[in-house]
């Protein structure tokens, strides 16, 4: 089993909260496991409120938004995972960079658990990538963070930003996942 840890960098330090998010990975075959934790002034966030009834949504990049890109070495195709504090979801395939972008209906259900804290936010998702990969040692992932604060303002997390603007879609930001 691989496993790595990754700690996240605003792509502006100017305006971010006083916040760290901080992860980590464990890779085995198809099992795939990706742990996030958002700690410091977490009172300064806008978390949505967790449902237990959670479901599909679209544009949950929209606020405070855990989010992970796969992507096939040797191809153009990736998949952009949504996890938001509220439980609510998305997973959508792209046949090229921002392009062709569908719900991944290969996957109808993608169960995560949240735990808050005053000072944290934690998120655990356990996946098995055989409903989307026919290789997993193949992949390249890239690891983001959507976070709104309480007065608005969106920032924009990353393990690496590559380009003039927050754009988790470039492939040149995405790691070997190994």
């Amino acid at each position: 089993m691989s496993e790595f840890t990754f700690s996240l960098q605003p792509f502006e330090i100017i305006d971010s909260p006083r916040v760290k998010i901080e992860g980590k990975i464990r890779h085995s075959n198809y099992l795939f496991k990706i742990d996030y934790i958002l700690s410091g002034e977490v009172k300064s966030i806008e978390l949505p409120e967790f449902r237990i009834e959670t479901e599909r949504k679209n544009e949950l990049w929209k606020t405070t938004c855990f989010e992970f890109f796969l992507g096939m070495k040797k191809s153009s195709r990736y998949w952009e995972f949504n996890l938001s504090p509220s439980g609510d979801w998305n997973v959508y395939r792209f046949e090229d960079y921002r392009h062709g972008m569908e719900e991944e209906r290969r996957i109808s259900r993608l169960p995560f658990e949240v735990r808050s804290r005053d000072n944290y936010v934690a998120l655990s998702l356990e996946f098995d990538l055989a409903a989307i990969v026919s290789e997993p040692e193949a992949l390249e992932i890239a690891i983001a963070s959507v976070i709104q604060t309480q007065t608005g303002g969106v920032t924009y997390w990353a393990l690496k930003h590559c380009g003039t603007e927050a754009d988790f879609h470039r492939r040149d930001s995405f790691v070997d996942l190994a």
